[in-house]
């Protein structure tokens, strides 16, 4: 079947939009569905450029990592791409209905589009990697990117009794408290004010959800950890993003002076099914507008345009087939 797509056919070339041969379901678990939105999100252009961790190298490819879609029988669902078949960054797609949830009618098929990527690591994470008990507190390291901000919600909905946002971005920093942030902290060139702010918020929160790594994430353990007041209680480190480096140098000695836990979230850290069935509570939250962000529209046609254009700070682009 001939559809249009959004095709990778170098991964030095953003996506072109052209006729594109999708093959057919091949079993019961599989079905045709009309896509209706699918979000630009990061991962989105990790996996286009063949840098994402899981990307096999193979080509062509249509990208994206989930979708909203309408099945046959007209029922509206969210699905999570398959690795193995043609991605949602099209106007039809296959999907395997095991990795799709039914949508309550009237969902807005872009809020879903939009949210549930940057919600759903975070979401996952303090409820699979280290379930948060009321009343923790969590400190958000990146709060300022669209995954942090919507995290600071997240740990929020999920009862912990502080959140702390650290993030560069001043302008995107001082709206964290509107999110429900108790209090923010500026990473900031100044290595030594930084460490002093961190230790002075942080020091004694349960959990970091950490989207940065590299040597914010090494300066951030080592400051929080050093004004820790008991080291031996359990400090919970979410290695969840990458944006400041893909490693770091990490001191032995902060592994043998604190409880320091160490964990990634991602896929493969949690399974496929450990994932879904976070699904239906995390569209429920997002459906009722209990947590959101701000969200952009261009037809998938212009994909092209959209993909090098520069993103508006905050805002998650949406493609509509």
């Amino acid at each position: 079947m001939e559809i249009r797509a959004a095709v990778v056919d170098s991964f030095d070339r953003p996506p072109r939009y052209r006729p594109f041969d999708l093959p057919a379901p091949t079993d019961e678990d599989h079905a045709l569905v009309d896509v209706l939105a699918v979000g630009l999100h990061p991962r989105v252009r990790t996996g286009a450029s063949g840098r994402h961790y899981t990307s096999t190298g193979r080509l062509p490819m249509v990208p994206g990592v989930d979708g909203v879609g309408r099945r046959a029988d007209g029922t509206a669902v969210y699905f999570v791409a398959d690795d193995d078949l043609v991605g949602p960054m099209a106007t039809r797609t296959v999907i395997d209905t095991r990795r799709s949830i039914p949508l309550p009618e009237g969902t807005d098929p872009v809020r879903i589009a939009a949210a549930m990527n940057p919600a759903m690591s975070s979401w996952v994470a303090l409820r699979r990697r280290v379930p948060l008990r009321p009343g923790q507190s969590v400190l958000v390291l990146g709060a300022t990117g669209n995954a942090g901000r919507m995290a600071v919600q997240v740990a929020g909905r999920l009862g912990a009794g502080r959140v702390v946002g650290a993030g560069r971005d001043p302008e995107r920093l001082a709206a964290l408290p509107g999110l429900g942030a108790d209090a923010t902290v500026a990473l900031t060139a100044d290595a030594d004010a930084t460490a002093a702010a961190l230790a002075e918020a942080a020091a004694e929160v349960d959990v970091v959800l950490d989207y940065l790594w590299g040597e914010p994430a090494a300066a951030a353990m080592s400051a929080l950890l050093r004004a820790r007041s008991d080291r031996s209680r359990t400090l919970d480190w979410v290695q969840i993003g990458s944006v400041a480096g893909p490693s770091l140098d990490l001191p032995s000695v902060l592994l043998r002076s604190a409880d320091l836990r160490l964990r990634g979230n991602g896929q493969g850290a949690v399974s496929t099914r450990a994932y879904l069935a976070e699904l239906p509570s995390l569209i429920e939250e997002i459906d009722h507008g209990r947590l959101a962000v701000p969200a952009r529209t261009a037809p998938l046609a212009d994909v092209e345009t959209v993909w090098t254009a520069p993103e508006a700070p905050g805002v998650r682009t949406v493609l509509l087939p």
